[in-house]
């Protein structure tokens, strides 16, 4: 067997089950080598706006994000959306259509340069709103609502600013 298939041989091994996530080396590896397929939710209430929440995990500089994930190994999009909602905002989506919109992301990292984002337009009901709201009562520099793109907007959603109603 050559060097280079035990190298793989030796990764392999210490992947359990793709579908849940990779140990975190061969998940950096893997996202120096091959672009990352995500979803973002873009949740936009009429006279509220779009539901951003607050970033800062080190990847981007800190910023307001639309909410979103990466796509696991033989999982579908619509699990990850349900998986970001419940995870992310403690809701669950009542409808996601699309992807509205497709964009592919460049960034400047060594890790995590390279993201194929799908963007689903996301409704929820009235309890999951409630939901929201009492959350962004308890923690609006966490989680919040933006009719106009706000400034501290993280770079690589720049993508989305048109779906902002009102400009700056």
């Amino acid at each position: 067997m050559s060097k280079l298939k035990n190298l793989i041989a030796e990764l392999e091994r210490n992947v359990t089950n793709a579908s849940e996530g990779l140990p975190d080396e061969i998940f950096y590896f893997v996202s120096r080598v091959t672009p990352f397929v995500n979803v973002d939710l873009l949740i936009d209430i009429p006279g509220k706006g779009i539901l951003l929440t607050w970033r800062d995990d080190g990847y981007v500089s800190a910023g307001w994000h639309i909410p979103g994930g990466i796509i696991r190994f033989k999982e579908k999009a619509k699990k990850r959306i349900d998986l970001v909602a419940k995870e992310e905002l403690g809701i669950k989506i009542d409808l996601a259509r699309g992807p509205v919109e497709i964009k592919e992301i460049f960034a400047n990292h060594k890790d995590r340069a390279h993201f194929i984002s799908l963007l689903y337009s996301c409704t929820i009901d009235k309890k999951n709103l409630e939901i929201i709201n009492d959350k962004i009562l308890l923690n609006p520099k966490q989680i919040s609502f933006f009719k106009k793109k706000p400034k501290n907007l993280i770079s690589s959603h720049e993508i989305y600013a048109s779906f902002f109603s009102e400009k700056l």
